[in-house]
C-alpha cells in the first residue's frame, strides 16, 4: 500500500467498514501514515492511552506491529481483509461493531486525558456523545476542506 501523509488529510471515517468490520479502514490509513514516506501527523493507534484502533486490535487478538506489517506488504484493502479473515474470528465482527458504536469517553483508559485532548471538539459539539462521533467531529474541525 502507498504511504499517507495524515498532516494533510484525515484517515477514513470510523464508520467505514472493511469486510463488515467498522474502523478497519481508518486503522489501515493510520498505519499507512507510519510507512516510509508517510506521516501519521497526530493520528495514533496507541499513545499515552489506548486509542480506539488499539481497542479494536486488542479485541481482534492481533497486535499493531502485526497489522502494520500486513499493511506494508498489502496491495490493497482486500489483502488486509483476507489476512484479517484468516487471523481473526469474522463471526464476531457484528458484535464488535455494536460495541464500537457505543463506546463513550467515559470508557477511555483515562477519561480526563481524553476529555482534555479533545476539549475543543467536545466544546464545539456537545451533541457528540460517542468516541466515533467525537473523532468524526474532530476530523471535520481539523480538515474542513475534506468535508465540503
Amino acid at each position: 500500500m502507498e504511504p499517507l501523509d495524515l498532516r494533510t488529510r484525515p484517515p477514513r471515517s470510523c464508520y467505514d467498514d472493511l469486510d463488515g468490520l467498522m474502523l478497519v479502514p481508518r486503522t489501515i490509513d493510520k498505519l499507512r501514515g507510519f510507512l516510509p514516506g508517510g506521516n501519521p501527523g497526530e493520528f495514533i493507534i496507541n499513545g499515552r492511552i489506548k486509542g480506539i484502533s488499539g481497542f479494536l486490535l486488542e479485541q481482534l487478538g492481533i497486535t499493531e506491529d502485526e497489522l502494520r506489517a500486513v499493511v506494508a506488504d498489502a496491495e490493497s484493502d482486500d489483502d488486509v481483509a483476507a489476512w484479517l479473515r484468516d487471523h481473526t474470528d469474522p463471526s464476531r465482527y457484528a458484535t464488535l461493531n455494536e460495541t464500537l458504536r457505543r463506546i463513550k469517553p467515559k470508557h477511555a483508559e483515562d477519561p480526563a486525558y481524553f476529555a482534555e485532548y479533545y476539549r475543543e471538539t467536545i466544546a464545539a459539539h456537545p451533541e457528540a456523545e460517542t468516541i466515533f462521533d467525537i473523532l468524526e467531529a474532530d476530523d471535520r474541525r481539523i480538515f474542513p476542506e475534506h468535508f465540503r
